[in-house]
């Protein structure tokens, strides 16, 4: 992932902002005490994640999924894949295996919500369900110049959302954190709704760190800079994950991008542990990434 990709990320604060005043009173008001974890990297490809793939391998998908528990599924953003091809997917990962794939472009880049959105989101959902028990929370990610002019579509898609499917969103443009009124309404809109607002952690965009969960879900998307800052910004993670368990949080997915996708196993591998260690899971880990190698 290219977006927010900076020269010269050892110059950028990578703080975590603090939490916004309602997060707090989200996770509490949702909490069943019933934590799943879900870590991975957005793409199973070998060209993408070279190195990554033992010599011999013959087929990617079957050996990403005994490695991790989750893919944050890309490539349902290039086109709508026919329900055998979900099928398939299904059938060749383990029994605690999770897609979260992203919503077709037609839906949020090319028809941007419009009223003519439905046939696409219909043939979509007709055939993404057959992941089944494996269907994670479908998430859109909108254009980075989709502004709250537009505001009045996001509310129709989101009404018009099938409540029984997880989704959650991804606003880029910063008029719809900078803006108070704005933010506080989108907020609204999604906790009512029972929608996440996906976090984007990601250098050249710090105003995505709004901190504002919107329901029992935390959907991170962290971008590494290929930086040795990269592991001090997962510590400062695992630390906030920790007080949001502490809250009374349900799910967190939390999905590591790199400007070279390559890395991001062993970042992820690096996370998980700290996250075995810090919130009592047991992830499974990778099991050819030995514990002592860094990338930096």
């Amino acid at each position: 992932m290219k977006f927010g990709k900076v020269e010269h990320p050892e110059i950028i604060d990578f703080k975590l902002p603090e939490d916004h005043k309602d997060t707090k009173r989200v996770l509490q008001q949702n909490s069943k005490n019933d934590l799943s974890v879900h870590v991975g990297c957005a793409k199973w490809n070998r060209q993408d994640l070279k190195g990554f793939y033992p010599r011999g391998t013959k087929d990617e998908l079957e050996y990403y999924s005994k490695q991790f528990n989750c893919i944050e599924l890309n490539a349902t953003f290039y086109r709508i894949f026919p329900e055998e091809q979900f099928q398939k997917w299904y059938d060749k990962t383990p029994a605690d295996f999770k897609f979260f794939p992203k919503l077709v472009q037609n839906i949020s880049h090319l028809k941007r919500l419009n009223d003519d959105v439905q046939p696409y989101v219909d043939q979509y959902l007709n055939n993404v369900v057959h992941l089944k028990e494996k269907l994670g929370t479908i998430f859109l990610q909108m254009h980075g110049n989709f502004a709250p002019k537009n505001f009045d579509r996001v509310i129709q898609f989101i009404q018009k959302w099938p409540k029984e499917i997880r989704l959650a969103v991804e606003f880029r443009h910063t008029d719809w954190f900078n803006d108070t009124s704005i933010a506080n309404e989108l907020y609204d809109l999604l906790e009512k709704n029972k929608i996440s607002n996906i976090i984007t952690d990601t250098a050249g965009r710090r105003d995505l760190l709004h901190m504002r969960l919107t329901n029992d879900e935390a959907f991170i998307r962290y971008v590494g800079a290929n930086h040795e800052t990269d592991y001090r910004r997962l510590d400062d993670w695992t630390k906030r994950l920790t007080t949001w368990k502490m809250q009374g949080i349900n799910h967190i997915h939390f999905f590591v991008h790199q400007n070279i996708e390559e890395e991001s196993p062993l970042l992820s591998k690096y996370f998980i542990n700290a996250i075995n260690d810090q919130l009592n899971m047991q992830l499974k880990l990778p099991n050819h990434i030995t514990d002592d190698l860094k990338l930096f």
